[in-house]
Order: C-alpha cells, then sequence, then structure tokens
C-alpha cells in the first residue's frame, strides 16, 4: 500500500470514527528535521504520529528522538497498517490516563 493511500485512510478513521470532531493537522517537518508528520487535536488532549508504508520502512534521523520525546509529555508513535490497531488503542489508553489524572476545576 502507498504511504499516502495509508495516511488517508488513517486520518479519516481517527477524524469520523475513533475520535470524532478531532482534528488531524500535517506538520510541516521541514522546520524541525525528524518532527512527526501528524498531530491530532481532540479536546484539550494530542497526540503525534509519523506513518510508514510498513514496519520496513526507513526513518529519517531524529525522527526516533522526536517520537520518544512527545511520547512522554503525551502520546507519539509510529504507525504503520501493521500496528494501526494497537496505535489506535495507545491513543484511547492515553486519552484516558490524561483524563483521569486532570484535577476538576474549581469555581
Amino acid at each position: 500500500m502507498l504511504e499516502s493511500v495509508f495516511k488517508k485512510k488513517l486520518i479519516t478513521r481517527i477524524e469520523q470514527r475513533e475520535f470524532p470532531g478531532s482534528i488531524v493537522l500535517r506538520l510541516d517537518t521541514s522546520f524541525i528535521q525528524g518532527i512527526p508528520d501528524h498531530i491530532i487535536l481532540y479536546e484539550d488532549m494530542w497526540a503525534a504520529f509519523d506513518a510508514k508504508r510498513s514496519q520496513f520502512a526507513p526513518v529519517r534521523p531524529n525522527q526516533p528522538y522526536y517520537i520518544d520525546l512527545l511520547n512522554n509529555m503525551s502520546c507519539a508513535s509510529f504507525v504503520y497498517p501493521e500496528n494501526e490497531e494497537k496505535f489506535i488503542h495507545e491513543i484511547q489508553r492515553s486519552f484516558r490516563t490524561i483524563r483521569s489524572t486532570r484535577l476538576p476545576i474549581r469555581k
């Protein structure tokens, strides 16, 4: 499967089925070399991902660094057809954890 076809299907799935109302943005990867390709904005949470056509597709320099860095902040991952389900479950788990650890706002 072409990477562009996979990305389009994945983004449609995220925005329409998994996280309705979310926005998936394409990041300017020329600004910071190695930054993930996309960020998912959902309510007051976010996750980043870099889509690959397969688990054997090459990664660019610094990509593993930024995936690890952003994963420690929220949720970030490489995603490819072979791990798509796992990726979706990771985001769902991460968003549930973020929600459950927030303190209620007092007025």
